[in-house]
Formats: C-alpha cells, structure tokens, sequence
C-alpha cells in the first residue's frame, strides 16, 4: 500500500511541475482525485464481494468437511466390522486330559500350545494345513449325531 501512496505523490508532482497554470493545476488533480475515488471504490466493491465468496466457500467446505467425517466413521466402522478378528482365530478345544470343552480366540498361529481352564494341563495345538477330522467328540458332531440318531429313530416309527 506504501508503494502506491509513494507512486501517487510522485504523479502529483510531476503534474505540479509541468502544469504552472494554477487554475489547470488544480482542475486536473481533481480529476485525478475523482479517478482514485472511483477506482477505489470499485477495488472496495470487489473486496466486498469476493470476502462473501470467499465465506461461502469456507461455510460449503465446512460442511463436506462435516460429511466426509461422517462417511469416514461409517467407513471405519464397516472395515472394523469386516476386518475384526481378522488374525484371530476362534477355536473348541476339548481337553485330552478331563474331556473339558472350552472355546478360545487364538489370535497367533505360531502358538503351540494352550492350557486347559479346567485342569490347567498344557495341551499341544498342532497346525498342520492337512484337513482337520474331527474324531466325533466336540459338540457340534454330538449334536449332529443326535439329530440323526433322533431321524434314525422317527423313520423306525414309520415303518411300524
């Protein structure tokens, strides 16, 4: 702002300088006085105009802001959802040593070893990639064998 009031005295001078009629003197810093004002005037307007757009901008901002956060939690709420326990894995166990039957989150492969909540035995897990075949004694076979004993015995009633 300096430079430009150093650069409109300047053409104030050189106008006193080179005008010695003091009637045209005056007349034309009038006129540059009148030019300034409506030059002025306009850069006002513009300032005006573009703080109100600028505070537009930054209220619109502030609400995809507001947005984007809330997309945001959903989002990690979805990945939490799909991605929970994804390195943990949930087992049943049943004891070799008091036949207790219990259920455990194992969350490291490399985990060679669990003990027993009951009889606080040490029991080996093995980790072998071969399919897994289960000898009949976890609940879900016990459960299963039920509903086929129960079927077996429904189709000798039928036969009757």
């Amino acid at each position: 702002m300096s430079d430009i009031k150093g650069k409109y005295k300047k053409i104030i001078e050189d106008l006193e300088k080179n005008i010695k009629n003091p009637e045209e003197l005056n007349y034309v810093k009038e006129k540059v006085m009148e030019l300034t004002t409506m030059f002025m005037d306009i850069i006002d307007r513009l300032t005006i105009l573009t703080d109100a757009r600028i505070k537009d901008l930054e209220e619109k901002q502030e609400q995809i802001n507001s947005k984007i956060d809330n997309v945001q939690s959903i989002v990690n709420e979805i990945e939490g959802d799909i991605y929970e326990d994804e390195n943990s894995y949930e087992f049943e166990i049943v004891c070799p040593y008091c036949n207790y039957e219990f259920t455990t989150d194992i969350a490291d492969e490399e985990k060679e070893e669990i003990k027993c909540p009951k009889c606080n035995n040490i029991i080996e897990l093995d980790w072998n990639e071969e399919e897994y075949q289960c000898t009949g004694n976890c609940s879900q076979c016990q459960d299963s064998n039920v509903a086929e004993d129960n079927q077996e015995y429904k189709n000798e009633d039928e036969d009757m």
